[in-house]
């Protein structure tokens, strides 16, 4: 437990921590807004492909090498 002096040694941890909620708010939206995109349909789709262009050729190789 921090032990304090005076008022100003309270204000000012008072503003350190408020900093310190600020940004995590801030980091949270962010996260937020990368959450968003990545479920979007667009971005289902994207995977969607790839995944097949790879198991695709994967198929098509074991075809070729039989």
């Amino acid at each position: 437990m921090k032990v304090y002096n005076n008022i100003e040694d309270i204000n000012a941890e008072l503003k350190r921590l408020n900093l310190h909620r600020q940004i995590a708010w801030e980091e949270m939206k962010g996260l937020r807004h990368e959450v968003k995109e990545d479920l979007s349909p667009y971005n289902w789709v994207n995977t969607a492909l790839s995944a097949a262009k790879k198991y695709g050729v994967l198929y098509l190789i074991r075809k070729i090498l039989r």
